[in-house]
């Protein structure tokens, strides 16, 4: 929640692998990483996962996911985290070869290298919190998009973070660690394909009531007017799911009158379905969130044969939409 889904889920995911590099059965301690680290572990600020990030810029208040996601992403990660339990120790009793005690102790102690990357992180989570707290109301039009003055500005900043890491960061760790460019190249193609593509289903639903989706997006609002929060909870999250997270999140905030005040107060609950879809069910695919392929590419590059698209699906409805009716029956009934 305080370094990014993103920047959690690379931090740890080569120490995961390295801990069951041993395991023949550990598809399965990825997958739920996925699920965990890199969906719903982002639950608490904006920082943690982008359509939080985008409500804080359209004016929600920066702690106003720790207060009301604090609960639901306790509920899911529990629930989670026993499922998960049960699953590992009904294969860890069937693996073979477990390193012996003297094997163990002949192994690396566990340590931190790089330290200076930490002061990096924080100058990260700065020009993030810079780019949402100053407005200078100064904005340039690149190409027909328009690009505001503190948004440049965080990006650039993001941009020099990121070559002073590579900079003084010993090579000889990158190599330890198995680094390479091969994931963010993947990810990078892919997500340029889905943001190409996905322009007409926003321009859809962002139209509304006045657009194709009409049957699917009048779904939010009940028959006496008021805001249906399961259905906020489903729809926002069934569509972040293949559409990506952030503009899914963003047309659903607009939905519901996209006033931040409004939606913190009255229509407190109306916000909390749109913000736990987003982050939560950005878990039910690989490219409903970017870490998601991340982790696989990293996975696969490691010699783990992670589940295809369809088959990473089949896990995610089998454990997560049971969970996710759980969170409806509690917080939208």
């Amino acid at each position: 929640s305080w370094m990014g889904t993103t920047g959690a889920a690379m931090l740890l995911i080569r120490p995961i692998i390295r801990a069951n590099e041993w395991r023949r059965y550990k598809v399965h301690t990825m997958v739920f990483f996925i699920f965990l680290v890199a969906n719903i572990g982002g639950s608490l600020t904006p920082l943690g996962d982008p359509p939080l990030f985008l409500g804080f810029l359209k004016g929600v208040d920066f702690f106003w996911p720790t207060g009301a996601m604090l609960v639901p992403m306790l509920l899911v990660s529990v629930l989670l985290l026993v499922l998960y339990y049960g699953v590992d120790s009904f294969l860890y009793r069937r693996e073979t070869g477990a390193p012996s005690e003297e094997d163990e102790g002949d192994g690396e102690s566990l340590g931190v290298t790089g330290k200076v990357n930490f002061l990096l992180l924080a100058g990260v989570v700065a020009a993030v919190l810079m780019s949402g707290v100053w407005r200078p109301g100064v904005s340039f039009d690149i190409f027909h998009v328009t690009v505001e003055l503190q948004n440049l500005c965080r990006d650039l900043a993001l941009l020099a973070i990121a070559y002073l890491s590579w900079i003084v960061t010993d090579r000889a760790n990158r190599d330890a660690n198995g680094f390479s460019w091969f994931p963010i190249l993947e990810v990078g193609k892919l997500f340029a394909g889905i943001f190409l593509t996905i322009v007409p289903a926003i321009a859809i639903l962002r139209a509304g009531t006045s657009g194709a989706l009409e049957p699917v997006v009048s779904l939010v609002t009940g028959a006496d007017g008021q805001p249906n929060e399961a259905m906020y909870f489903w729809l926002t999250g069934i569509l972040s799911s293949f559409l990506d997270n952030a503009p899914t999140y963003l047309v659903f905030f607009n939905t519901a009158g996209g006033d931040a005040e409004t939606l913190m107060g009255p229509l407190y609950g109306t916000l909390l379905a749109i913000s736990a879809g987003a982050v939560f069910m950005g878990a039910n695919t690989y490219i409903g969130n970017a870490p998601n392929f991340m982790v696989r590419a990293i996975c696969e590059e490691r010699g783990i044969a992670m589940p295809s698209f369809f088959g990473y699906m089949a896990w995610s409805v089998g454990i997560l939409m049971p969970i996710f009716l759980v969170v409806t029956l509690v917080f939208f009934p």
